[in-house]
């Protein structure tokens, strides 16, 4: 007798019809007193695995038939198509070995709280839905990586810890740095990311994020994961063509490799697809001011457009809109003047529908070693803290532009969630910092 192959359930159409070795754990168990059906989780993936009490005999069949929910288990069986499965395979079930035990495992088919559930986070990943979105947030991370490099930008991976503050010294998280009095955990990337484009033209990062917003809404998360991209030569109205073919190749090919972790949401693409076949709208913050005001909404100039504003301008437009050229006084420092209307500067944010609100944040950014020392003093920012950011304005500077997108709320509208908390693993929110 051959070998019996050890494989894994993203190698199943290679082995069909043959006798296989599977190791996983119990996702769950149904059937009767002759046939059970085990859900068995490998790889991100969901096997049944029949197993039938004339093939096994009595004594296996009944030890199948109460095995416990994420016991570890090895199986041997045939692998067959089978059109009714979940994924469209089947292992009838020859014999099999227990690895691991596993009572009374907290997390049941029952319905459960949220707040037990993300106490129980390092378990609940292990559940159907938490599975899929795990698997487009990775296949996202890799289209991500993958547009970048097809474009040929260069991945420059900027500090954690930094001196120098990025977007306001309210959000930041501090810490005790040796010797040198205090560090933060970085708001953004920008900063180092714009002195690369001296040396490659192209570049972007992709990590982790920390903002200490006292913010409890749907869409906020304390540490979060942005890819931000720089790129000299590159003038406002151009960074805008790139940030909307950035964002609809991504979502167009996670949406094509995902469609069995779609199912599993019940989440219907074709809505997201639509959106992303037709231009993105774009409308100046004066203008978009000017039409909240008619629909009654009591706003004006400087005024934040909060989330439900935000979505009363894509119900107008029917999809995602741009919406550029903010207030001065509103914006980060870096960003530069328009020059057609001092009181705004050169940025915008790109608003998605069904409630996601701002995935992307993008401006021109000011090249002039005047104007953004002067914005610095104006902002109460110490300049000597940013010398070696200033110096890029010194020698030769150019006009550049570039933006940062929030995974995980990118994660949200693709799945069709409701909050960005399922849409990274260990979640850290105001209240929440276990486990």
């Amino acid at each position: 007798m051959s070998e019996v192959s050890t494989i894994d359930l993203n190698r199943l159409p290679e082995h069909v019809n043959q006798t296989v070795r599977i190791q996983g754990w119990v996702h769950g168990l149904r059937g009767s007193n002759a046939r059970q059906f085990l859900s068995l989780r490998n790889s991100g993936k969901i096997l049944q695995v029949l197993a039938e009490k004339e093939i096994l005999g009595e004594d296996l069949f009944s030890e199948i038939k109460h095995l416990k929910q994420e016991t570890s288990v090895e199986v041997i069986g045939k692998l067959v198509e089978n059109e009714k499965s979940p994924i469209g395979y089947e292992l009838i079930l020859s014999s099999y070995k227990k690895v691991g035990e596993s009572e009374n495992y907290p997390i049941t088919p029952k319905e459960h709280g949220i707040d037990f559930l993300l106490s129980q986070r390092h378990l609940w990943l292990r559940s159907s839905k938490q599975l899929a979105i795990i698997k487009v947030r990775s296949e996202l991370s890799y289209q991500i990586r993958k547009y970048f490099h097809t474009n040929q930008f260069t991945l420059i991976d900027t500090p954690i810890l930094t001196g120098s503050i990025g977007e306001s010294a309210g959000t930041l998280f501090s810490t005790e740095y040796f010797d040198l009095g205090n560090a933060y955990l970085a708001q953004t990337g920008q900063l180092y990311l714009e002195t690369a484009i001296f040396a490659h033209n192209k570049v972007y990062c992709y990590g982790p994020t920390f903002r200490a917003e006292k913010s409890k809404t749907r869409r906020h998360l304390t540490e979060f994961w942005m890819v931000e991209a720089e790129t000299a030569f590159l003038t406002h109205a151009e960074n805008l063509k790139l940030q909307e073919d950035f964002v609809k190749t991504v979502i167009r090919e996670t949406v094509a490799a995902c469609a069995p972790e779609l199912k599993v949401l019940e989440r219907d693409p074709s809505p997201l697809l639509d959106y992303i076949s037709k231009p993105f709208a774009l409308i100046d913050y004066k203008e978009a001011l000017e039409y909240l005001q008619s629909q009654g909404e009591d706003i004006v100039w400087g005024d934040d457009i909060n989330s439900e504003r935000e979505q009363m301008l894509c119900q107008k437009f029917g999809g995602p809109v741009f919406i550029q050229k903010y207030p001065r006084e509103a914006k980060a420092f870096y960003m530069k003047v328009n020059p057609e209307d001092p009181r705004t500067v050169l940025n915008a944010d790109l608003i998605a529908p069904d409630g996601v609100g701002e995935i992307i944040g993008g401006s021109e950014r000011e090249e002039s070693y005047e104007n953004i020392t002067k914005r610095l003093e104006e902002e109460n920012l110490p300049v000597e803290s940013y010398e070696w950011y200033l110096e890029l304005r010194k020698y030769g500077s150019v006009p550049h532009s570039g933006f940062g997108l929030g995974t995980e709320r990118l994660i949200a509208w693709i799945c069709g969630l409701q909050h960005v908390r399922e849409c990274i693993p260990f979640p850290r929110m105001m209240e929440r910092l276990y486990p």
